[in-house]
């Protein structure tokens, strides 16, 4: 894929070793701890079938419980909704069902490589996500200040855009050792990414990432850096996150995160969804054929957790939405960590309170789309006046500002994603209907494309989401806000339990906010391992020698601790 706005990474050849989103924070292998024949660790004997609570049906949660069940142990998990958190895919009313919109997670880059081994666990089949300028995506309209650029690659933009991507480029390079770091996370060489990224953590904690943009030289020019903003790379405009922790985009960018994009054939949701159905071939204690939905009463979780507190032995006690109140030696908790501010009655006797510090100043970002499908991949049709395609993958400063364009045949209906915007850009569009939103996004667009009819194409009603407004998320993600690392490292090593107080202890925070790559799908699974390893070592469990755990490597690769003074 070729962004946008091109970024300074060297993508890798044959001959370089791929890069993963394991990150300079925490530089374990996850991947390769999942793909060891000795699996994941194992319990005592003593404590086969005790029940663990899981609360969240997300990826994370699911993941969780799902290595919790191999090991032996029964986890019972809680959702408020419904399985898949995030990883939320949706159908058309009165369409074919095989049309879906993504309301959550849409694409997945390939540096997700613990992500990708539950994809192929339960046989999922990926393909190109069509970002700007992807080589999947057939054309790109770049729109801005009411002027459109089309381009097929980025050669065919203005010199103003090469400028900006040199700028980018530079500022990599000069203000956070770009090309040292990207090479030492492919090479995984642990002692050089944790140099590099511990003097960038004292320097940069502190900074925005607008800020990072105009200590730069090469940035100097405030139309350059507009440009940048409204297009980004990438996946399109990042102004949303200027006022964020410039240490968030470098974990982006580092790990290329935001390039080479996949979607999931027939929707995310289908991960956690199949994980929750399937049976292990190798699983202890529990008997072949058993799966998470057969542990649970005709298939489905428990509901909503309404109330956690500790109870006599550091127990936790956990109350439903139906009323009912169960008492288990561990749990693990996967929801957004605001849900214990609002939704969940807790005791503060559950968390250390500079924990409960981290989760109150916990940043999320809100975010919107809506979906339309329409009959046919009609933008691929060539204009007989220009020879180009009717309609493009387009972003624009205008208030849809993303529009992606969704096709699997040139016969077959299609979805568009008619518009795809972040905080205040999201906000905009909070207090409209469906209805009102795409009226608005079809009169944005016609602006953009003033001979094309998207309305004659439209064939069922537009779904939409605001995550903001979601009453069991009330956010996409979290982004952390300048002087926000200290928190995240409380969140992300908490399931270090032998570093708590013991009435402290038996509770494990997972999710991808507790991770250091929020809104991405690998950070909810690499924190749901680090979950699992917790809950094994609570209960005196061990892993195999020769596939040591996240918590066993902890302290050669635990993340960089700023002073609190």
């Amino acid at each position: 894929m070729t962004s946008t706005v091109p970024t300074a990474v060297q993508h890798a050849d044959a001959q370089q070793p791929p890069i993963t989103m394991f990150g300079p924070d925490f530089p374990y292998a996850y991947d390769d701890f999942l793909a060891h024949p000795a699996g994941l660790g194992q319990i005592p004997a003593t404590e086969h079938g005790t029940e663990v609570a899981v609360i969240g049906g997300g990826l994370s949660g699911i993941v969780a419980a799902y290595e919790l069940m191999k090991m032996g142990l029964k986890p019972v998990v809680y959702e408020a909704d419904q399985i898949g958190g995030r990883l939320r895919t949706v159908g058309f009313d009165g369409c074919d069902p095989s049309l879906t919109a993504e309301m959550g997670a849409m694409r997945f880059p390939p540096s997700s490589t613990a992500l990708q081994r539950y994809i192929d666990l339960v046989d999922l089949e990926t393909r190109p996500f069509p970002n700007p300028l992807a080589e999947c995506t057939p054309s790109t309209v770049v729109d801005l200040k009411g002027e459109s650029h089309y381009a097929e690659s980025v050669g065919d933009l203005p010199q103003v855009y090469r400028d900006v991507a040199e700028a980018w480029n530079t500022c990599l390079e000069e203000g956070a050792d770009f090309s040292d770091m990207n090479r030492a996370l492919r090479e995984r060489d642990v002692p050089r990414i944790r140099e590099i990224w511990a003097r960038l953590v004292e320097k940069l904690d502190n900074q925005t990432f607008y800020g990072f943009l105009c200590d730069s030289e090469a940035f100097k020019s405030f139309r350059h850096r507009e440009i940048f903003g409204q297009v980004g790379f990438g996946t399109g405009g990042w102004d949303t996150d200027f006022p964020n922790s410039i240490l968030e985009i470098l974990r982006v960018v580092y790990t290329e995160a935001d390039d080479h994009h996949r979607g999931i054939v027939g929707g995310s949701q289908q991960l956690p969804l199949r994980l929750w159905e399937r049976e292990p071939g190798k699983i202890v204690h529990w008997p072949y054929g058993t799966s998470l939905a057969s542990l649970h009463v005709n298939g489905v979780p428990r509901p909503a957790v309404t109330r956690l507190h500790r109870t006599a032995g550091n127990r936790i006690t956990v109350t439903d939405a139906g009323g009912d109140i169960r008492t288990y030696p561990a749990a693990v908790f996967t929801a957004q960590s605001w849900m214990l501010l609002s939704k969940i009655a807790c005791d503060d006797s559950l968390f250390p309170i500079d924990h409960w510090t981290a989760i109150e100043r916990t940043h999320y970002m809100e975010s919107s789309k809506l979906f339309v499908p329409v009959d046919r991949p009609f933008w691929l049709d060539k204009d007989p006046v220009t020879g180009r395609d009717l309609m493009s993958m387009t972003l624009t400063d205008r208030m849809t500002r993303g529009t992606y364009l969704l096709d699997d045949g040139p016969d077959k209906p299609a979805v568009i994603c008619l518009s795809y915007t972040w905080c205040d850009d999201s906000l905009k569009w909070l207090p409209l209907s469906a209805n009102e939103r795409m009226e608005v996004m079809l009169k944005s667009l016609g602006e953009i494309y003033p001979n094309v009819d998207i309305r004659k194409h439209v064939i069922g009603s537009p779904v939409t989401v605001s995550w903001e407004n979601e009453p069991y998320f009330m956010g996409a993600f979290k982004a952390n806000l300048p002087g926000h690392y200290r928190y995240q490292r409380r969140l992300f090593t908490h399931f270090m339990q032998d570093r708590l107080p013991a009435d402290k202890r038996g509770i494990f925070l997972a999710g991808d906010d507790i991770s250091w790559t929020a809104g991405w799908a690998e950070g909810a699974v690499q924190t749901a391992l680090n979950a699992v390893w917790g809950v094994m070592h609570h209960f005196g469990g061990t892993t195999d020698p020769t596939n040591p755990g996240p918590g066993d490597v902890y302290d050669e690769i635990a993340p960089v601790e700023l002073p609190e003074d």
